[in-house]
């Protein structure tokens, strides 16, 4: 994995990763540069600061220029829409975050210049951590499933591979792949680098890369026929309308939303309505710990009811 960053990163830095011990550097999720601060480290969710005869590395100046150039290919004209998103997508899925001066044109972000803060998030996928649900969410067919949980409890990770199962199918269990349209507003689902997904979807996968979710699952339904619809992080009224849109035309939902219960999910007026005209089949609530994708219980909206899960 770090072998994909290292690549980007100056020497400097390069040099103190490379030293990290073995049980930190296999389980690094973040690696955030910060002009002026000490080089931080994000592994197992606890932050490191590598240290360089016996003191923090501090980010120089240098090693962000030096890491916007190798980002941008030194053209920042080329690189105008990641600016203006505040994030850019490497190789191997990994994604960039980016801070500092937000320039505005008419109240929307136009771009960032000044950018002293570089925050590199390590994709991993982990392929088969779906699989144990399969038989609560396919039923001779898929069912409209949301997933719940707060944030890094492993939802994305989770639809992911959810995503990944419909578009090969499952031989072992009669299921045929099918055809499956990802909304990736935020470039997290498939991890695409210009428009190519990163990650492994299967081949039966459209992904639509960096477009508003409610505007993405109709573009979807008109032009690419799915079977199923992938998208990460509804909430909004408009993502409510679109995902009614998709299910009238006869295509499965599967997504996300941030909450701690089902029942925190329903106190959201836009998620209520869903909610209450019963849309989706199952609900799949996930709690945060050390290891992402733990669930903690599966309901069936239908009839109600709950499994536990441990």
């Amino acid at each position: 994995m770090l072998r994909d960053i290292a690549s980007i990163l100056p020497e400097n830095i390069r040099i103190v990763i490379n030293r990290l011990e073995a049980s930190v550097a296999q389980n690094v999720e973040e690696i955030r540069l910060r002009v002026g601060r000490p080089l931080e480290v994000v592994s197992g969710g606890r932050p490191y600061y590598p240290q360089t005869n016996e003191r923090y590395y501090l980010v120089k100046a240098e090693d962000a220029k030096y890491l916007l150039n190798q980002l941008s290919q030194y053209s920042m004209y080329a690189f105008e829409e990641e600016l203006r998103r505040g994030f850019i997508t490497i190789t191997g899925g990994h994604r960039v975050g980016l801070a500092g001066k937000v320039v505005l044109d008419r109240g929307q972000v136009k771009t960032i210049r000044d950018i002293s803060s570089f925050n590199i998030r390590i994709a991993r996928q982990t392929i088969g951590v779906a699989e144990g649900l399969i038989s609560q969410l396919y039923d001779k067919r898929w069912l409209n499933t949301i997933f719940i949980g707060p944030p890094q409890s492993g939802k994305t990770t989770l639809l992911r591979d959810v995503a990944r199962l419909i578009s090969k199918g499952m031989p072992s269990r009669s299921i045929a792949p099918l055809k499956v349209g990802i909304v990736d507003e935020r470039s997290e689902i498939a991890a695409s680098m210009k428009g190519i997904p990163q990650l492994d979807l299967g081949s039966r996968v459209d992904v639509l890369d960096g477009c508003p979710k409610a505007e993405g699952m109709m573009m979807l339904i008109r032009s690419m026929s799915p079977d199923v619809i992938i998208v990460d992080e509804i909430g909004r009224d408009e993502d409510v309308i679109a995902v009614q849109e998709a299910l009238h035309a006869g295509v499965k939902v599967m997504t996300t939303a941030h909450g701690y219960s089902l029942e925190d999910v329903e106190r959201r007026p836009a998620l209520k309505k869903l909610m209450e005209l019963g849309i989706f089949e199952r609900s799949v609530e996930l709690t945060r710990t050390t290891r992402a994708g733990v669930i903690r219980r599966i309901r069936n909206q239908k009839r109600k009811d709950m499994v536990t899960v441990t």
